[in-house]
């Protein structure tokens, strides 16, 4: 394929993104008559219309949007390529691009970003905190290597290998001398305890309301919050507790895991690539070293 062609390709696929040849064109840093004069020229060479201008904004029409699904397969396919070419396999150099659900920002990014930076310090690292569904976008769309979440219904097109199974607990603060594990607590008890939560954005407290729900029980939220470090924080000054998993105590003395009984249904973390996507050395290394920190931890195998 031809510089010339690539070079319609990326500015169709500009025009159909914002609408509009204007916006489209001071985006590609080119005159928008040179823009308008380059989407001709590829629709005379195709002898089919591809943009229907009639509108306020500017849309593809449906022999365009078959067009452009498959351009932007082509564009990431060559981005992929070029990855390929210059990936470095003895890993002097590298890069990775790893979206990950924000509970597990708490306890499993710092450590295996850490333990990547110590064993390939010429590989650098592009981490992303977002929803799920994103990330098995991105992941593909290309826009990213790997993805760590809790096993769902994935997307067409994704794999998941099973990483290890996360239980979660109620979490209390707890004084540096306490040692002895807590004994487990009736569920029916926290319909008279005050608790910080997740907000409702997060998976975990989605998981969290079906567990109550199933019990008969509504939570007395005396906080609610979309950081799990304020939360951690909060529990440590205060007698609230909260609800997550067992992983993020192992860090923090001052916090404290008490079972609750019936447990909450265990989760299983995943790791999500694109179905027959490149492996770059960095994303081979990176599955490794993760299997290779579970297992030192001690997590519970996936099931």
């Amino acid at each position: 394929m031809a510089a010339l062609e690539l070079r319609h390709l990326r500015y169709l696929l500009a025009v159909a993104g914002h609408g509009n040849f204007t916006r489209a064109a001071e985006d590609l840093h080119i005159s928008q008559p040179t823009l308008s004069q380059q989407i001709k020229q590829l629709e005379r060479t195709l002898g089919v219309q591809l943009l229907d201008r009639t509108g306020r904004t500017v849309r593809l029409t449906d022999a365009g949007e078959v067009y452009a699904a498959h351009a932007r397969r082509a564009l990431r396919d060559l981005a992929a390529a070029e990855r390929a070419v210059h990936d470095v396999q003895d890993l002097s150099l590298g890069h990775l691009r790893l979206a990950f659900t924000p509970t597990f920002t708490a306890y499993l990014i710092g450590p295996l970003a850490a333990e990547l930076h110590t064993r390939h310090p010429g590989v650098s690292l592009t981490l992303l905190e977002m929803a799920q569904e994103r990330i098995e976008a991105g992941l593909l769309a290309d826009d990213l290597d790997v993805g760590i979440a809790v096993a769902a219904p994935h997307l067409p097109g994704i794999t998941a290998t099973p990483l290890f199974t996360e239980t979660l607990s109620l979490v209390t603060g707890s004084r540096p001398t306490r040692t002895t594990p807590s004994e487990p607590l009736p569920v029916r008890a926290l319909a008279d305890r005050q608790l910080a939560l997740l907000s409702g954005d997060f998976a975990t407290r989605r998981h969290i309301d079906a567990y109550l729900t199933g019990h008969g029980l509504a939570p007395r939220i005396a906080v609610e919050a979309n950081s799990i470090q304020a939360l951690t924080e909060i529990v440590q000054r205060t007698g609230l507790a909260t609800v997550l998993p067992d992983a993020i105590t192992h860090d923090h003395p001052h916090l404290a895991p008490v079972p609750l009984e019936p447990p909450l249904p265990a989760r299983s973390v995943t790791l999500l690539q694109r179905e027959g996507a490149y492996r770059s050395a960095a994303s081979r290394a990176f599955t490794r070293l993760t299997h290779d920190f579970v297992d030192t931890r001690g997590y519970t195998p996936p099931r």
